[in-house]
Order: C-alpha cells, then sequence, then structure tokens
C-alpha cells in the first residue's frame, strides 16, 4: 500500500520539472503561474507539452492529487467541483489502495457543510449552493462507506440538507458558467442521486416525503432528459448505481453504445466530443471551442478516457474487453511527470483544473481494471 506521508520525497518532481513553452496561435494564453499554490505547496501550471513519464507512477499521482486538494483547502476554504469535492466523493475508494483520504480534506467539508446549514433557505437554493450540497453529502457518505465502515451523524446531517436544497422540479441547481462539473443542474442531479443512493440503508429509513423526493430527482433526469452525450454517460453512472433509473436493458446498451461510439483511434475518449461547443453550459464558450486547432479532431484525455471506462466497467463491461485494454493502454502510456493526465479546460487556457477529476478519474479506472494491483503492470 502506498502511504501518502511517505511522499514528500516526491516533492522535487514539482518543483524542478521543466516544460516546453506554449504552441503558438490560441495557446498564447496559457498560465505559467502554479496550477496549486499555498506556502511550500508549488504544484506547477498544467500544459500540453508536460512531458510524459517513461512509467506508470501511481506514487506519482497520489502526490498530484493530495498536493492539488491541500492546496485549493488551505488558500480558497472552500469545497469545489473540480478540485474538493472531486478529491472527497472520488478519492475514498482508493482507501485499500493508497491509504485513508487527507482528514482535513473532510473538516473542510463539515465546516462547508455548517456554512450552507445556516444560511437562509432562499439563499441556499441559489448559485452553486445546491451542487456544493450535492457534493458535501457525497464526499461524507463516501468517507464513512470507505473509511469507517458506518454511516456518521456528519454525513446523515448533510444527507437531510442535501434534500432541502432540491428545487420543485427536482433538481439540484447550478450555475450555468464552468463545463463540465459547474454548468448545469442536471450534473448536479446526478451527484445528489448518487451520493443518497450510496447511503441504502438511511434511504430505506426514511420518510414517505424524502422518498418522494428521490423520486422526483430519478424523474427529472429522464424528463426533460439529458442536454448532451456527456449527460448521457451521467445517467448510466447514476443508474449503475440506482438500478431501476433504467429498467430498459435496451435504454442501458444503447448508453453503453453511445460511450463507446466516442472512443478515438488511439483508445481514449476526448471531452470534446460529447457535446457540441454551443451545448456546455450557458453556451458562452462556443466560440473559444470553435477556435481551437484540433476542434475537428479533439485529442484523448484524461478527463473523458477515465469516466468513460470506469462508468463502463459499473455497468457491467469487462476489463478482458477490447476496447476496455486499448483504452487502459492509453492511460498507462500518457501520464505526465507531475502524475496527472492532460486535459485542457472547456474554459480557459490557464489553469486547467479539469486535470484533477482528469487524474482520480484514471486512477478509479484502472483500479476497476485490476491494474492498480498488478506489480508488473506498473
Amino acid at each position: 500500500m502506498v502511504k501518502t506521508n511517505a511522499l514528500a520525497r516526491m516533492v522535487p518532481i514539482f518543483v524542478a520539472v521543466a516544460f516546453s513553452a506554449p504552441a503558438r496561435g490560441e495557446d498564447k494564453t496559457e498560465s505559467t503561474r502554479p496550477q496549486y499554490e499555498f506556502e511550500d505547496i508549488v504544484v506547477p501550471a498544467a500544459t500540453r507539452d508536460e512531458e510524459t513519464l517513461k512509467e506508470f507512477s501511481l506514487q506519482a499521482a497520489d502526490h498530484y492529487l493530495e498536493q492539488g486538494a491541500l492546496g485549493w483547502s488551505r488558500k480558497k476554504k472552500c469545497v469545489t467541483c473540480h478540485t474538493t469535492g472531486t478529491y472527497l466523493r472520488m478519492r475514498p475508494a482508493l482507501t485499500h489502495r493508497l491509504g485513508k483520504p487527507n482528514g482535513e480534506i473532510r473538516d473542510l467539508f463539515l465546516s462547508s457543510y455548517k456554512r450552507l446549514k445556516s444560511m437562509d433557505a432562499s439563499e441556499r437554493m441559489g448559485s452553486v449552493s445546491p451542487t456544493q450540497a450535492a457534493y458535501v453529502a457525497a464526499g461524507l457518505v463516501e468517507w464513512d462507506k470507505h473509511v469507517t465502515g458506518r454511516l456518521s451523524a456528519e454525513a446523515i446531517a448533510a444527507l437531510e440538507l442535501l434534500f432541502e436544497c432540491q428545487s420543485e422540479e427536482g433538481s439540484w441547481g447550478n450555475q450555468r458558467c464552468w463545463p463540465p462539473l459547474e454548468s448545469s443542474a442536471y450534473h448536479g442531479t446526478t451527484v445528489a442521486l448518487m451520493a443518497a443512493a450510496a447511503a441504502p440503508e438511511w434511504l430505506e429509513s426514511v420518510d414517505q416525503k424524502t422518498k418522494a423526493r428521490m423520486e422526483k430527482g430519478k424523474r427529472y433526469l429522464l424528463h426533460p432528459g439529458p442536454p448532451h452525450d456527456y449527460g448521457r454517460l451521467l445517467l448510466l453512472w447514476t443508474a449503475t448505481r440506482i438500478p431501476d433509473l433504467l429498467a430498459d436493458r435496451g435504454e442501458r446498451e444503447k448508453l453503453i453504445e453511445m460511450i463507446f461510439n466516442h472512443q478515438r483511434p488511439d483508445g481514449g475518449w476526448s471531452i470534446r466530443t460529447f457535446a457540441r461547443p454551443e451545448e456546455w453550459g450557458d453556451g458562452s464558450r462556443a466560440a473559444k471551442l470553435r477556435e481551437e486547432r484540433e476542434f475537428k479532431a479533439p485529442p484523448s484525455d484524461g478527463h473523458m478516457t477515465g469516466l468513460a471506462i470506469l462508468v463502463l466497467r459499473e455497468a457491467g463491461i469487462g476489463a478482458d474487453d477490447k476496447r476496455i485494454q486499448k483504452g487502459t493502454r492509453w492511460l498507462l502510456a500518457n501520464q505526465r511527470v507531475s502524475g496527472r493526465w492532460w486535459t485542457r479546460s472547456l474554459n480557459k487556457d490557464s489553469w486547467h483544473f479539469i486535470t484533477y477529476s482528469g487524474t482520480l478519474y484514471p486512477l478509479i479506472a484502472l483500479e476497476k481494471c485490476g491494474l492498480l494491483a498488478d506489480k508488473k503492470k506498473l
């Protein structure tokens, strides 16, 4: 097992790596400032030109994730979808492989819960607060599921607050400004319902009002339905945790086939093929996306490749499927020296915070394919 506190000696990777100059043209705006920075934490800028590792390194990926989460938490002190939210929602599932997640991030979630709870009800329903409540509940529940083995009073309180943040139409609201993670109520609703599904004993014990709210959320995902193929993938992912969401096996098979149809020739997946530029968020990124040099043939990226594989595995596709194996080979061959996988932001060429989920998703995907346990393949 790789212990997080044993990785301190790897810090030079983050401070001594040289990066190539940004590509000409549309990438001149790429930031050279650290992606995460606070006191002694310095995670260099994420760039497309960062060198790849000669061999896959679980330690480097783990170090990047820990430093990123701590750097954001200590500097920003907030639960955000792209970093701390993703960390506590996903990282607990790797407890048996990497050790217990950082308790400092859990403390941040508890503070965020208290802040949300203290807000006026109408204020709590605005901006990104409903989706933030979904991430807080998801993170605390996943911690209990994988770390303590029992649902805590704090997680139960977060779940109760979660359903107080549900809209009348059944969704968990979000701003439509930062795709893909902070861009739609649809995405926020999948996070919320998966959080509740991760606590089945609690869900069985709740009153009829809460059960009705759960059903309302499920209906929202189906009607009006996903806004794009990325949303359809999220629908399938949610259905792997809530089987009756898609009772029709034919619908499940269509979604699985849709995901495979997006696979790139090199074996990976690109987030940019999962929606038209106008369909991301409020559509304000469309011009930027259409002007990208690789618009017509976007390259594979870590976020989408990791997410596609982990969802397909949870949907029942075997690790021995040749398409899955082609995808994992892409992951093992494309990790960067910082430990992360490159994913270009849909929003602006500065921070590329999507490389964070673009690193956690690949690790979960490799774990679900049995590759993190096979030392010979590391």
